[in-house]
């Protein structure tokens, strides 16, 4: 008998073919699974761990997105208030933002007084990598030269 066998009191068994070896070490390993999962798990004995605390982290990626938001906002803005709207005769003015990558169309965009500030009411496209977004909008003349946006909500 091999040393290694000696030393676990294991006695190898002459005449077995391996495959009834291999058969038997089957049946314990299946044996011994069905021994574990015959307590089963149930979903109706689980339990919520509440020793367990969970922190939040700040999300930066809304904060980042709440940054072009503005970013793209000034743009609009900018293309709103420096079009010519006489010589546009209806037809729509494109805008690009080259610090966030996103562009667009301004359409349908008109003049008009309201409690003696000159302001313009827009339509538009934003075209960026999570996809198309639509928005209309308004901007007012608050002093000589200085624009600002007053509406801007998605569509």
């Amino acid at each position: 008998m091999p040393r290694v066998a000696q030393a676990f009191g294991v006695r190898i068994v002459v005449g077995c073919s391996a495959r009834a070896l291999k058969a038997a070490a089957m049946c314990c390993v299946a044996l011994g699974l069905q021994a574990c999962a015959s307590g089963g798990f149930s979903l109706q004995k689980a339990e919520v761990d509440s020793s367990l605390y969970t922190g939040n982290v700040p999300d930066k990626s809304k904060r980042a997105a709440d940054l072009e938001r503005v970013s793209d906002e000034a743009t609009i803005r900018n293309a709103v208030t420096s079009a010519d709207i006489e010589s546009l005769a209806g037809r729509s003015v494109p805008w690009v933002n080259s610090d966030t990558g996103t562009r667009g169309v301004i359409d349908g965009l008109v003049e008009f007084k309201r409690e003696g500030l000159l302001c313009r009411r827009f339509s538009t496209s934003r075209e960026s990598f999570d996809g198309v977004s639509l928005f209309k909008g308004e901007a007012c003349m608050i002093s000589q030269g200085t624009w600002r946006i007053q509406e801007f909500e998605p569509v």
